[in-house]
Formats: structure tokens, sequence, C-alpha cells
């Protein structure tokens, strides 16, 4: 599946000094945001390779090549950390299911209706593709159970699920989809677009990523719209 350019995440430290020393965009701000930047880079690595759960906080200084007690100036502990992994991608797909939602109050035909779905998924596959390590940590840690430093991954998979599901409710209150559970069709939406992914990166070939949402679109709207 063809992706989008990748960009580097600008990752931000959970803690923050109420009055920083030193000038705004100076040596010790930029010295915040590198350290910052190697932690959160060096985590993922590590827990892509071994696992949330099992991978220290001395082995993330150790690979970060900063003291341990660098890590806890910035964070609380690796629950934090991952947050602040999540926070970017977050942001984007919350703001780009609010757009859809908007659409979606004021539609009142089955066309306008796919191009509301066909916007958003356009738009959530461009931010997935961007940020495929934070992706393929939230495939692989989302399942699991909703404790220690894994639960913001868990929290995030709750609220791309219930977000789903209001989606779905507002197309119902439009009239535009057939008379089935919101929840039923919007988790059943969000499993196999995620299936989709879990099998890109393990190396199936989709073609173009551009038409292979677009299939998915067709066949979920095939079977739900009214």
């Amino acid at each position: 599946m063809a992706s989008p350019p990748q960009r580097k995440e600008r990752f931000e430290p959970a803690i923050v000094p109420v009055a920083r020393p030193g000038q705004a965009g100076g040596v010790r701000e930029r010295n915040r945001s590198r350290r910052t930047q190697q932690l959160c880079e060096s985590a993922l690595e590590l827990f892509l390779e071994r696992g949330i759960e099992t991978t220290t906080v001395d082995e993330i200084t150790r690979a970060a090549g900063v003291a341990k007690g660098t890590f806890y100036r910035y964070f609380n502990g690796k629950a934090q950390l991952v947050e602040a992994l999540l926070s970017p991608l977050e942001l984007e797909v919350e703001e780009a299911m609010r757009r859809c939602s908007q659409a979606l109050s004021s539609a009142s035909s089955a066309s306008e209706l796919e191009t509301a779905y066909a916007t958003l998924a356009r738009e959530v596959m461009v931010v997935l593709f961007r940020s495929p390590k934070v992706v393929k940590l939230y495939l692989q840690e989302n399942r699991g159970p909703a404790e220690g430093a894994r639960e913001p991954i868990r929290r995030l998979a709750r609220k791309m699920n219930e977000g789903a599901v209001l989606l779905t409710e507002v197309a119902h209150a439009r009239g535009l989809l057939k008379d089935l559970s919101a929840r039923v069709t919007a988790v059943a939406v969000v499993g196999a677009a995620e299936g989709m992914l879990v099998q890109h990166f393990r190396g199936m070939d989709f073609g173009d990523a551009a038409a292979a949402t677009a299939d998915l679109i067709a066949m979920v709207l095939e079977g739900i719209r009214r």
C-alpha cells in the first residue's frame, strides 16, 4: 500500500517548569526538546521490539544516552511518555472526526454521506501513514489489558470506538443509514480498518492506499446505507 511521506514527530514533555530557565528558543529550551525527542524515539523503538510493560525506564535512558534523572525531569513514568507518543496522532484524528461529524450533521443524501466518510478516511489515512511507528505501537498494544503504561493506548482505543459510534448515530439521525445498531456497525468498521493496517504492516500489498480506502468505504456503505 503506497504511503504518504513520513514526517518526524515532535514530542512534548509531560512535565514543564512553571518558570522556564533561559530565553524562549534558547539553548536550554533546545536541549529540553532534544532530550525529549531522544527519550521518546528510544522508548518507541524499545516498545515495538519488547512491548511497553516489559521495557524499563533504565533501558529507555540507556538507549537515549541520558541519565535516569533526566527521564523523571520530563515524565513521571512510562505512562506519561506513552501519552506523549500518542498525543500528536490523537489530536489530528479527533479533529478529523469532528469535521466529519459536522459534515454528517448537514448531510441529506447518500452522496453527501459517502463524501463525509470518504473525507474522514482520507484524512485519517494521511495521519496514520505519517506516523507509522506510533500506529504500529497502537495496533500492537491496544488489545492488551488497560493497566500500567498501556492505559493511554487502551484509553485511545475506547475513544476511537466511541467516536465512531457517535458518527454513526449522527448519520442515523439524518435518516441515511439502515436501522442497525450504531455500536455494532461502528465497532465493526473500526475493526476492519485496524485489521487492514495490521496486514499492511505485516507486508500484505493492498495496492494504492487511496484506492484500498475507497474500496473499504464502498463495502461498508453498501451494507449499512439506507
